[in-house]
């Protein structure tokens, strides 16, 4: 009998005679030198939208905080627990990333949760309908619209809900300083776990564009 799932410790087995083993230097030096993303990456919890996988991210490559819905809640110096934030200021305050991207995906959970007012909290302190009705007046927007279906109403929020976390994202004072400075730059994704297509928000217009990828 082990302490962990049998499935964790094939995986790890797997990770160390494969991956690890290929790249060990690179492992060491990240000890060594400690980690230097460029990136951070604000992504759902949900299992099918990793955000290494989908990017294939080597070690070191993207700093990642994932949470339900993607969402980043506004700046809020409350004195509560606030784990999105605290990543944030480490990303830019102390490994000075360059890009953030905020990414959702097809099929949220939390999504579905957000324009379904009336569906049972899973436990008596409803943590999930809290921490997603920051959407509240924009998912019912969307949910009272009769001329789309369920389906395009899901994926309407999700898009929406990542120019929200954006938009928050700015009501950071280290964050909407370094964007005017040119120092950080705000990305939108919305990836599609049925089909694999990753959609990229035009940071002019707001749109979403699938882009062009090379030979």
């Amino acid at each position: 009998m082990t302490d962990l799932p049998e499935r964790l410790l094939k995986g790890y087995h797997s990770f160390m005679t494969g991956r690890y083993h290929a790249e060990s230097w690179r492992y060491k030096d990240l000890a060594r030198e400690g980690q230097n993303p460029e990136i951070m990456m604000i992504a759902c919890c949900d299992s099918r939208s990793a955000p290494e996988t989908i990017f294939d991210a080597g070690p070191g490559e993207l700093f990642v905080v994932r949470n339900v819905g993607n969402l980043v809640p506004p700046y809020a110096p409350d004195g509560e627990f606030h784990s999105t934030s605290a990543a944030l200021e480490f990303a830019v305050q102390s490994l000075k990333v360059r890009n953030i991207v905020v990414m959702g995906h097809g099929r949220c959970g939390g999504i579905r949760a957000a324009l379904d007012p009336h569906a049972a909290p899973l436990s008596p302190g409803d943590f999930i309908g809290k921490w997603m009705s920051q959407l509240a007046p924009t998912a019912e927007i969307v949910a009272q619209n009769a001329m789309m279906t369920a389906t395009e109403r899901q994926t309407a929020l999700e898009r929406i809900s990542i120019r929200f976390s954006i938009a928050n994202l700015r009501t950071f004072p280290c964050i909407r300083v370094l964007e005017e400075k040119g120092k950080l730059n705000l990305y939108g994704a919305w990836f599609d776990i049925s089909t694999g297509e990753l959609w990229i928000m035009n940071r002019k217009t707001g749109d979403f564009e699938r882009p062009e990828l090379g030979a």
